[in-house]
């Protein structure tokens, strides 16, 4: 860092999500009672105040041309652009603090407002897992992480959806002082420094909407009935009297994967239900068809880098133990 204070912009505008600004910045502002100095501002892109999707009327410190060159500019999210286009002046004006900050990041939705003011062409990214393949469909050059809580492109970092700006502001103060004092901020703030698994474990089921094609409907229906069933490649293709490399087209062209892999989310998705529900792990692997609490362990690793039982006690309930 330099000598001076680290300026912090933190840039927002009508219909900001007000977590994506009070997250980061109280990371930010605990870390100078540990010793840091970060000077935390909000610019808006006339100057004008703010009003934040909850309501609140936001004062701001200026306009975002009226600021010279930042440390580290911060792009809150919003519900409006995963839902709409960015206009194109509020993609300018992300523009012009983005081409002279050290460093620039974007928190949960955030990043459809750098896509459109064009930072993270040819970059990876992330933003909240229930819009990510959309910011794929908008930024075409960008590799979109979905399971991930951030990611860091050389300069530009982006978050995963509302509270893990806190785990990317730590990020940054760690990349600024080192994880000592990090830890020190974590702490305080009650957080992991670094959370276990990725922001799969959040999302909603799997299973998406049903198979156009009455063939895979049909296949569908069978395995949802009796998840633990056979549905081997072969039993499967039976149930249709074609063959098995038939039925593995079919599963490619219309679903993008294998009927093995079909099968898997079916019993996956059943499973977290039943842990939510408040079954054990070793019930919910066999009401969900898996051949053994390992394998439904495997599939828990894969899919959400945690165990069951961590899945459980993370989503199972809010009361006290």
């Amino acid at each position: 860092m330099t000598g001076g204070p680290h300026r912090v912009a933190i840039f927002v505008y009508d219909g900001v999500t007000l977590l994506d600004i009070a997250g980061p910045a109280e990371v930010f502002k605990e870390a100078n009672r540990f010793g840091a100095d970060y000077r935390i501002m909000l610019l808006s892109p006339t100057g004008a105040d703010v009003t934040s999707s909850l309501g609140v009327r936001m004062a701001v410190d200026g306009a975002v041309s009226s600021e010279a060159a930042v440390d580290t500019l911060l792009v809150a999210g919003s519900d409006h652009y995963p839902r709409a286009l960015v206009p194109a002046e509020l993609a300018d004006a992300a523009r012009i603090p983005a081409a002279s900050a050290g460093r620039v990041a974007s928190i949960c939705t955030g990043a459809f407002v750098l896509a459109a003011a064009g930072v993270l062409d040819g970059k990876r990214a992330t933003t909240h897992w229930q819009v990510a393949h959309e910011l794929a469909v908008r930024c075409p050059t960008c590799r979109v992480e979905p399971d991930a809580i951030y990611v860091r492109d050389g300069t530009t970092y982006t978050s995963a959806g509302v509270t893990a700006g806190i785990d990317l502001a730590l990020a940054l103060v760690e990349e600024d002082h080192g994880p000592d004092l990090t830890r020190d901020v974590a702490r305080a703030l009650v957080v992991y420094m670094q959370r276990a698994g990725g922001q799969s474990q959040f999302s909603a089921p799997l299973q998406g909407p049903p198979p156009r094609s009455p063939a895979l409907r049909r296949i569908t229906d069978v395995v949802t009935a009796n998840p633990r069933g056979d549905h081997s490649l072969g039993e499967l293709a039976n149930h249709l009297n074609v063959s098995t490399r038939h039925l593995t087209r079919l599963f490619h062209d219309e679903l993008s994967t294998t009927p093995a892999r079909y099968v898997e989310n079916i019993r996956f998705d059943l499973a977290r239900a039943l842990l939510d529900q408040g079954h054990t792990a070793s019930q919910a692997a066999t009401l969900a068809g898996f051949p053994s609490y390992e394998s439904m362990r495997r599939v828990f690793a894969r899919k959400l880098s945690i165990t069951p039982a961590a899945y459980q006690r993370r989503f199972g309930t809010t009361r006290l133990t």
